[in-house]
């Protein structure tokens, strides 16, 4: 995550935009959360904006549009494609957690897809399975909408905040004191994405008959 970090600070203003921009839509439209989590672009650009690299107003605005809009297309892509999205290498091995997510709009309806933008696998998945069960746009919009703006805003404050705490820092203790502070929040991310995947492994054990 530092070598990203690095890479995205030394692009300019719009390049930094457009890179964090891109792999928010991507997770949502393509599938890519599976190996670009948007949450992580999200956040790294909240730390560049806490860094004074960009303005934390327009890289929050760009994280929410491209939240939303790619949860849109990727609603669009199973009128398209239909069910057979489900059947491509990746997510054939994950199908007890498409299962679920399926059982999740069942019981919950359009929440669902605002509760699915805060969980990993479920954030990539979650519009194309509501395309699927027919969900109307209008309220998938809406629900995707309230989603893409509370998880978007919260995860670019999150790293913003962070960003600025290294800022300060650096300026009255020195570089060590920064760089332990960025090293204790890179490893917190990284605990919270074990505890999340050893979740996930569980949740599928509990599955198994």
């Amino acid at each position: 995550m530092h070598t990203i970090t690095n890479w995205l600070s030394g692009l300019s203003g719009p390049l930094v935009y457009a890179v964090v921009g891109a792999i928010v839509f991507c997770e949502d439209a393509l599938f890519f959360g599976f190996v670009l989590p948007g949450e992580t672009a999200a956040i790294l650009g909240g730390v560049l904006a806490g860094q004074g690299e960009v303005s934390v107003w327009w890289i929050t605005v760009v994280v929410v549009f491209a939240a939303v809009l790619g949860d849109s297309t990727g609603y669009a892509v199973t009128h398209h494609f239909g069910d057979r999205i489900l059947t491509t290498r990746v997510l054939r091995r994950r199908q007890d957690r498409i299962d679920r997510a399926r059982r999740m709009i069942g019981e919950r309806g359009a929440a669902a897809v605002f509760l699915a933008r805060f969980i990993a696998f479920l954030r990539a998945l979650m519009p194309a399975l509501a395309g699927l069960s027919d969900m109307p746009y209008r309220r998938f919009l809406l629900f995707n909408a309230l989603g893409g703006l509370c998880w978007g805003v919260s995860c670019t404050a999150l790293g913003y905040f962070a960003g600025a705490a290294f800022t300060r820092i650096e300026s009255k203790v020195g570089m060590v004191a920064a760089l332990a502070l960025l090293a204790a929040l890179l490893v917190a991310l990284a605990v919270r994405a074990y505890r999340r995947r050893r979740g996930e492994r569980g949740g599928r054990k509990d599955d198994r008959p």
